[in-house]
This record gives C-alpha cells, sequence and structure tokens, in this order.
C-alpha cells in the first residue's frame, strides 16, 4: 500500500485511519517489524512526524522460507530473533561449510520479507553444543547486544554430561585459550598468549560412571567449556576431540 499524507500529523494516526480494522497491536508489530516506510525510509515509531506530501508505505507480510527441521523460531521482534539451535549445525559458515548454518537459514528466510531483511550474529554457540540463540535485525541492535555480551549482563548457563565424577561439588577454571590448530582450541599457560577465559561449574547429578554439571561462562571463547572440563580431567561425554572414551 502506498499512500499519500494530505496533512500534517503523526505516523501512529495516519496507520490509525489506514488500517482502521487493525487492532493497536498489529500495527505496533508492523511498525516493530520494519513493514513500514516514510519516503522510502524504514519507520518504527508511532510517533513519527508526517508533513503534508510525504509519502507512506505499508508492505505486505510475504511468506517466510521455512526454518529446517530442529530449528526452532522460539521469539521473533522488530530487533531481535531467538531461536533454539540443536547440535551439529553450525552457527555462522565455516571453510567447509556455508550453507547448513543457523545464518544461513535466517538470512534465507529473512530475505523472504517484503522488504528483504538482514540478521545479524550476536554470539555463537557450537557445532556440537544445543540451545538458545539471540540474533539482531538491525545493526542497532546488534551492538546493543554485543555491548551486553561484552560487559558480562547476559547470563549462559549450560547442561553438560562429563565423564566420571569431580572431586568438588564446584569450581572455577581459569586460563588462557589458544587456537592450536584448525578447528582445535588448547590452553596455554605463557603469558601474553591466547585469551583470557573463565568457566563455573557445579554438580547437579553424579552416576556410576558420568555426572551431569551446569556450566556458567563468564567469557565466550570458542570450545571454551570442552576445553576446560577436559582440562578439568572430565572431559564431556562423546567428545573425542578433547579426550573423551565414552
Amino acid at each position: 500500500m502506498r499512500y499519500a499524507v494530505p496533512a500534517p500529523g503523526s505516523l501512529g494516526d495516519c496507520l490509525a485511519r489506514l488500517l482502521a480494522e487493525a487492532s493497536g497491536r498489529t500495527r505496533k508489530t508492523m511498525l516493530a517489524g520494519g513493514r513500514v516506510r516514510v519516503n522510502g525510509t524504514i519507520a518504527r515509531r508511532a510517533d513519527t512526524a508526517l508533513a503534508a506530501g510525504d509519502v507512506v508505505e505499508i508492505a505486505a507480510r510475504g511468506p517466510r522460507a521455512a526454518l529446517p527441521p530442529g530449528l526452532a523460531l522460539v521469539y521473533e521482534d522488530g530487533d531481535v530473533i531467538v531461536v533454539e539451535k540443536p547440535a551439529g549445525l553450525l552457527t555462522i559458515a565455516t571453510e567447509r561449510e556455508r550453507e547448513r548454518t543457523v545464518y544461513a537459514h535466517l538470512m534465507a528466510r529473512a530475505r523472504t520479507r517484503k522488504p528483504p531483511a538482514r540478521v545479524f550474529v550476536v554470539h555463537r554457540l557450537d557445532r556440537l553444543a544445543s540451545g538458545l540463540l539471540v540474533l539482531a535485525t538491525s545493526p542497532g541492535a546488534k551492538r546493543a547486544l554485543q555491548a551486553q555480551f561484552a560487559a558480562h549482563t547476559v547470563e549462559r548457563t549450560y547442561l553438560a554430561v562429563v565423564e566420571g565424577r569431580p572431586a568438588r561439588p564446584e569450581g572455577t577454571i581459569a586460563s588462557r585459550l589458544l587456537d592450536d590448530a584448525p578447528g582445535r582450541v588448547r590452553e596455554t599457560r605463557r603469558p601474553g598468549r591466547g585469551r583470557a577465559a573463565v568457566t563455573r561449574w557445579r554438580v547437579l547429578r553424579t552416576g556410576a560412571r558420568h555426572t551431569l554439571l551446569e556450566v556458567g561462562l563468564e567469557t565466550g571463547r570458542r570450545n571454551q567449556i570442552r576445553v576446560h572440563l577436559a582440562g578439568l580431567g572430565h572431559p564431556i561425554a562423546g567428545d573425542a576431540a578433547y579426550g573423551s572414551r565414552t
């Protein structure tokens, strides 16, 4: 829909007249979703001032590309997308895999919108990890969210089944992690090498040969949990790359 504004007013009032049958919540969602443009620029605020002669465009909701089995949409608004990533799926591309990633699937979905949208990666989960991923739909939202991760105001909690039974009920691992070879990360004690990494863990349940841990990250380095738990002497069950024999 394309509409030439006849007199000054607010965008919210204009939409209320044009979309009288739609609820206020629906109009708000359309604004948040970037479906409204004023003079060619996306407008997300109902209090945007309009002048006579301004052109308001309302995009129809186009069909969305389906997400693959296992990748579930948990939450979405005009700035943020939250998905549940299954184990085995990369967050972003590598040299070996460029198509089968969370980012590629969400970008394909975003391109079906009218106008086409974009997706920005905020943080990552390792291929073998499952859990919630937060992505942004605008550069501003990406910067704001990444600032929260950098300031450690976002709490990240994981569950891990490890081999053996730790001697203590909880602990903190602090070391420096260094990229060793393609796809491999190792701990280093050499000053100035690698990047600082801190992992907190506590025992939730113990079995005969395995233990369920709750793991918290104060930093988010690649393979951090895998490397730290292996260094503790309790590698994640099934993680042969870092010493698991299960």
